[in-house]
């Protein structure tokens, strides 16, 4: 019998890997899993982290949340990473285009937040996981 014509659940469909909740499995680049309950209960004041100093909030007020602190982590360095390109946003081509980059970065940040996702920031989550806050 031709593979097209069996019916779906006879067919060779490949299974897609299952995530645990706010990280991935593919190894040391990958942001860490979180507790499910830790996420659902503190999604909303970890995206504070993305909203510039606002990351002040999450970084003071829920300090033993995990899920919370690997954000406003990431927020703090992020803020200051947004405030040295200032200097540099005056260069007509490369300033903008780093301008940019940094404003997309912070809103897929925001936007995995608030599903409740973790994601290590490129360049930016190397650097968060070297604070001790």
């Amino acid at each position: 019998m031709d593979e097209q014509k069996k019916p779906v659940s006879e067919q060779n469909i490949p299974e897609v890997p299952v995530e645990p909740v706010g990280g991935s499995s593919d190894g040391a680049s990958s942001a860490p899993a979180f507790d499910s309950k830790d996420v659902e209960e503190n999604k909303v004041i970890a995206a504070l982290s993305y909203l510039g100093l606002l990351v002040l909030v999450p970084l003071l007020a829920k300090r033993d949340s995990p899920f919370v602190q690997f954000h406003a982590r990431q927020g703090l360095v992020l803020l200051i990473v947004f405030m040295g390109s200032m200097f540099v946003v005056w260069v007509p081509v490369i300033g903008q285009l780093l301008w940019l980059a940094l404003v997309v970065v912070n809103v897929i940040a925001l936007v995995k937040t608030l599903m409740g996702q973790s994601w290590k920031l490129p360049f930016i989550g190397d650097l968060a996981d070297k604070f001790k806050i």
